[in-house]
């Protein structure tokens, strides 16, 4: 098969890229920039801007299916999550559309439906309804978190040698890899209009991912709790500074005190082992 891989080169998109050349299909690659992840062969590169619909003419003519990773993931005070996370994928969405694609796979977020005022969350269920409604076959997954994105979180609380938790209740979540999520992404690409909710086999309370991180760093545990309206707090303190903090404070304050846990899981890799490896290195 012809693949439209949008975000190919991020980190989810370059696991996708490769589970795809691996599996013998043909890529193109659209992405805002290019960087070297070891594929050189069965596959076209072109720049595009997902917010500038003319970067994205002709980039579906002769493809079979779309997948898009395309997504905000830092605070920028120019552009928002609206503007990429569904606006720009919207833009993708119509060009595929005229182009005749027969099917379209969206990488979305868990539980996307439920938070209308975390705009890094809802910018993706809106997505997701244009996307049920284009008439194009679709698949959208919706992951719990990635092993990287964890362990970015809590290294540099780890090294600190405290870990600041919000709420008194446990929260728990079954976080994937990029490299195992990249392998069900494939596999299910011409799956018919359906919805997963996609997790790692191992499910873990925050408290005890800080304990892994604690013990893998070789440090004894110091973890503390915090109200979550701090985050509401910093969060409309950024709003008033409009450097574009304010969406990924709100964020990382829902991924904090809710549940994100996937009923289907993908892959065999180990989210403990992944933690003893990170503090290895």
């Amino acid at each position: 098969m012809k693949v439209v891989l949008a975000g190919a080169y991020g980190n989810l998109g370059a696991d996708v890229f490769r589970e795809l050349i691996g599996n013998g299909h043909e890529v193109v690659a659209l992405d805002i920039a290019q960087r070297d992840i070891g594929i050189d062969s069965c596959f076209s590169f072109t720049k595009v801007d997902v917010t500038d619909p003319k970067t994205l003419e002709g980039v579906c003519d002769g493809a079979d299916a779309v997948i898009t990773t395309v997504g905000l993931t830092k605070g920028s005070p120019t552009i928002s999550n609206y503007d990429i996370d569904y606006q720009g994928n919207l833009n993708l969405l119509n060009e595929a559309k005229k182009a005749g694609i027969k099917n379209f796979v969206y990488i979305s977020v868990v539980k996307a439906d439920t938070a209308p005022d975390v705009p890094m969350v809802n910018a993706k269920y809106l997505f997701e309804q244009e996307l049920k409604k284009s008439g194009i076959t679709y698949v959208i997954h919706r992951p719990t978190g990635y092993f990287y994105d964890i362990i970015k979180v809590f290294k540099p609380m780890i090294e600190k040698g405290k870990v600041t938790l919000l709420g008194k209740d446990p929260v728990y979540a079954n976080i994937v890899s990029t490299e195992d999520f990249a392998k069900f992404i494939v596999a299910h690409m011409t799956d018919e209009n359906v919805t997963y909710s996609v997790g790692g086999k191992e499910k873990y309370s925050y408290e005890e991912i800080a304990n892994m991180c604690f013990e893998a760093a070789g440090k004894e545990p110091v973890i503390k709790r915090a109200s979550p309206g701090i985050f509401d707090m910093l969060a409309w303190i950024n709003k008033l500074k409009k450097n574009g903090k304010e969406a990924i404070i709100r964020f990382s304050k829902w991924t904090l005190t809710h549940d994100m846990v996937g009923d289907t899981i993908a892959g065999d890799m180990s989210f403990a082992e992944y933690i003893k490896q990170s503090f290895q290195k």
